[in-house]
């Protein structure tokens, strides 16, 4: 009763602990949009390339083809859905035209499109039964419109295309509901009357932004996400989520040191825009019977998500529909098979929960001590002082451990901010590097000769400002 009756010693006690109270972490500028998060957390996306290209055995269509050629006999959408999500994939894009101008939906804009063909009847609509089989399935769904139409006849006069085309594009957009991605590239030819059309850019985006506000929209230019600069489905190492001034302005534009800026970010850029690896199962975008053997083995498309999704990318793998108008047996098993091994990988994190101390804890709060990346929660995280860059997690395993992959995340949302870092692990009371990177980013991933060890750290060796580590898992590899 005698401390309560000192109310202003009660109120210098509450104030003194509020003062006590650890602050967050500052917010590192630029940050991702919540579309982009989304995005960036789905990690592999399936792109499906199908027209009248599959029919005529081609790469690039003329656009001189007769929509009569395309009838794909026993299309099944709901197999291509199915088969992507016994892959792990979360999300689904359409090529609803290609270059050729084939449009996969009856268009009101032009005849060369699936109502002129016997499939269906010419009462079909391939846009349509893509986007009820993928969300029947519980994916995503995006849609590719080539700006590029090879048989259009206004193509090359500029006003008249660009009115042509967002015609089209707004069809796209208003006809098939939410639409979580939507793909355009920089192809560009000349016209039949031999001149080269000029796109309208910003009417194609200001058109997108309006009717698909949450669409994420992917170019070299983004402004959602950008190409990663080839078609090989590889990040580059460092990978940055950002962009600065040497990254291209508008789709299809080129320039020195632009490639680089593709693969790489720009740890100064000002814009948030992360990078997608594109890359077909197949050595060609459509389907050829004669790829039917060369499909990627499972061992590559592995390696293929540790330098893409292991590189703070995307991972865009495109399954070409047959003429018949299904995936391919062969396809559909490696799509299976892909996602037991990494399921395989990933099964078992041997840090998870362990015993872990750190070079340094955020005020000294627990909230922010390295049990935070042990915990699988990819909402809590490790975190340094304000002004300090550099630091060590270490994790005990309580036993000499076989390692093969360590996963490192950062949580995002507030920034990107590892420039450089090394794994080390004890042998015999000395600490000994094993790997070493760049950035870390949405995930980086870390595939090295098994060692044997109990205890093991994550060493910050550069950082943009406090480093924030909201995963740190290891693995036995194969």
């Amino acid at each position: 009763m005698l401390f309560f009756s000192c109310l202003p010693c009660l109120l210098l006690l509450l104030v003194g602990a509020a003062a006590l109270a650890v602050a967050p972490p500052a917010p590192l500028a630029p940050l991702p949009t919540p579309q982009q998060l989304e995005w960036q957390d789905r990690e592999t996306t399936l792109f499906v390339h199908f027209t009248v290209n599959t029919f005529t055995n081609k790469e690039w269509g003329e656009g001189t083809e007769s929509p009569s050629i395309f009838n794909p006999t026993h299309l099944d959408a709901r197999q291509w859905a199915k088969a992507a999500k016994a892959g792990g994939f979360k999300m689904m894009i359409l090529t609803a035209k290609h270059h050729d101008g084939f449009c996969l939906w009856p268009s009101r804009y032009t005849d060369h499109s699936v109502k002129s063909s016997p499939w269906r009847d010419g009462k079909g609509d391939l846009v349509r039964e893509f986007v009820d089989a993928t969300r029947h399935e519980g994916l995503k769904v995006g849609l590719y419109l080539s700006p590029w139409d090879r048989h259009e006849p206004s193509y090359g006069d500029s006003p008249r295309y660009n009115a042509f085309y967002l015609n089209q594009l707004t069809e796209l957009l208003t006809q098939y509901g939410p639409l979580s991605e939507i793909w355009f590239d920089g192809a560009n030819g000349e016209g039949p009357n031999g001149k080269k059309q000029v796109y309208d850019w910003p009417a194609i985006l200001a058109t997108v932004k309006r009717l698909q506000p949450d669409a994420v929209v992917f170019s070299d230019s983004g402004p959602g996400v950008r190409w990663i600069g080839n078609e090989s489905g590889v990040a580059g190492d460092p990978c940055w989520g950002m962009v600065g001034p040497r990254a291209p302005s508008y789709p299809g534009e080129s320039g020195e040191g632009m490639t680089d800026a593709l693969q790489h970010g720009d740890e100064h850029g000002q814009e948030w825009r992360p990078g997608e690896s594109d890359v077909s199962i197949r050595p060609g975008w459509f389907w050829h019977p004669e790829e039917d053997d060369k499909v990627r083995s499972v061992d590559n498309l592995v390696d293929l998500y540790f330098k893409s999704v292991g590189r703070n990318s995307l991972l865009l793998l495109n399954v070409p529909p047959t003429n018949e108008g299904l995936f391919h047996e062969t396809d559909v098993k490696r799509l299976a098979e892909f996602r037991k091994r990494l399921d395989q990988l990933f099964r078992h994190d041997l840090a998870r929960g362990k015993s872990a101390t750190a070079s340094v804890t955020r005020g000294g709060d627990r909230k922010y001590g390295p049990k935070a990346a042990l915990d699988g929660n990819p909402k809590t995280y490790w975190a340094t002082d304000d002004g300090v860059t550099r630091g060590w997690l270490e994790v005990d395993l309580g036993a000499e451990t076989r390692i093969g992959i360590a996963e490192m995340r950062e949580p995002i949302a507030l920034g990107q901010r590892v420039r450089r870092y090394h794994l080390d692990y004890e042998d015999g009371g000395e600490w000994k590097r094993f790997s070493e990177g760049t950035t870390i980013g949405h995930k980086k991933l870390d595939r090295f000769p098994a060692i044997t060890a109990r205890k093991v750290r994550l060493v910050i060796d550069d950082a943009r400002a406090c480093p924030l580590i909201s995963t740190f898992a290891l693995y036995p590899g194969e």
